[in-house]
């Protein structure tokens, strides 16, 4: 059974509230730079900051942001060249805005790929590890993704330390209580420990996820807030 938009009404109003969609994401943004203190994010990912602070609801997410210097020339530069992002779940890559790549790029997520389950009890890890290594045929000059695994962050950058491709830019926020901290501070850590030098950005501790990723991916295909 369907129902026409003739049949349709709006409900009665019963609360106080801002309903119009141009004025809640402008009073967003507005209530964020009035709260948040920015001064420790480089002056060119002011606006990454803002679109993460926005995609967690946490203002004091600034805090605990690592922003490599280069992160946001190097990932404009590959975007606009045509690169993929590579995303570690379907919900990091739902939430990016397709009008804002700046050349339609690619956004793939390979954890639904048949060859997955068979390789992750293979190797016995989990699913989002094992479909990063299904990334390798674009895994070069793309923009990475990581806003759910911890698992998926350390097998990249093991696969990067092994001689694999490298990425323009990893997006390294898994979230959760077991390995993110751990593997975010081993993104942090990688060219100290094995000179390899990939711009990236991240959160200190467990905190992360989808959302916040998804964001940060916004952010970096453009530059409008």
């Amino acid at each position: 059974m369907t129902t026409d938009q003739a049949d349709l009404t709006r409900p009665r109003r019963h609360y106080d509230y801002v309903d119009v969609g141009a004025d809640i994401y402008l009073d967003s943004f507005a209530t964020i730079r009035r709260e948040a203190d920015l001064r420790g994010v480089p002056t060119d990912a002011e606006k990454l900051a803002v679109r993460m602070i926005h995609g967690s609801g946490q203002v004091d997410l600034a805090e605990d942001l690592l922003i490599h210097p280069a992160l946001i020339s190097a990932a404009r530069t590959a975007l606009a060249t045509g690169a993929p992002m590579l995303c570690d779940a379907t919900m990091v890559s739902t939430g990016v805005t397709r009008s804002r790549l700046p050349k339609d790029n690619p956004v793939l997520c390979f954890l639904n790929d048949e060859r997955v389950p068979a390789l992750a009890q293979a190797w016995r890890t989990t699913r989002t590890a094992a479909a990063v290594s299904l990334w390798q045929p674009h895994l070069d000059g793309a923009v990475v993704a990581i806003g759910n695994a911890p698992t998926a962050l350390f097998h990249l950058l093991e696969l990067i330390i092994d001689g694999g491709p490298r990425p323009a830019v990893i997006v390294g926020c898994p979230v959760g209580f077991i390995g993110a901290a751990e593997s975010k501070q081993a993104l942090v850590d990688l060219a100290a420990d094995h000179g390899i030098d990939i711009p990236f950005v991240t959160v200190r501790g467990r905190r992360g996820g989808s959302a916040m990723t998804s964001s940060a991916l916004n952010a970096l295909a453009q530059e409008q807030e």
